[in-house]
């Protein structure tokens, strides 16, 4: 029986693998957007930025950037439940190239108060994912955890996954 690879090589690997996902998409790294990585869940991060504010007067983030924020968390999240199912039953770490994401129905934000200018954070929620369609929540919080600042519901329509897709 083979010995089991490191935990480090991994986790190294696993890593990896989300960073080639965000990398994927330009977006992402203009407004600055990373990902915290525990095991499977992921905690999206907005760092603050000057250009991230829409109205210096009181100052607050621009309405446009936190529903951004929030979408790019679902289709983020979405894309790496596909991918991490597709890890834990082969063992691989590959991000197939080119990545297919999921494609927006309709995504709803709330806005719940003004985003300060400081660092954001938002998870996101499968509701339902099958072959063709996913439902997704996503809350966006500061400071506190418990006192959201915007929240979103989303309906994608999931990529078709076709014989070469799949290796």
């Amino acid at each position: 029986m083979p010995r089991p690879e490191p935990v480090q090589i991994i986790k190294q690997r696993r890593d990896g693998a989300l960073q080639r996902l965000v990398g994927g998409v330009p977006y992402i790294g203009f407004l600055g957007i990373r990902f915290d990585r525990r095991g499977d869940e992921l905690t999206a991060v907005l760092p603050y930025d000057d250009k991230l504010i829409g109205n210096p007067m009181i100052p607050a983030l621009h309405g446009g950037v936190t529903a951004a924020f929030l979408e790019v968390t679902a289709i983020i999240e979405l894309s790496w439940a596909v991918l991490w199912e597709g890890m834990e039953k082969t063992g691989g770490t590959d991000v197939p190239a080119p990545l297919h994401l999921p494609k927006t129905i309709d995504f709803t934000v709330d806005y719940l108060r003004s985003g300060l200018p400081r660092d954001a954070y938002a998870r996101a929620r499968i509701n339902r994912s099958g072959r063709r369609y996913a439902s997704v929540h996503v809350e966006a919080w500061q400071d506190n955890r418990a006192r959201l600042f915007a929240q979103a519901t989303g309906h994608f329509l999931m990529p078709e996954v076709t014989p070469s897709d799949d290796g």
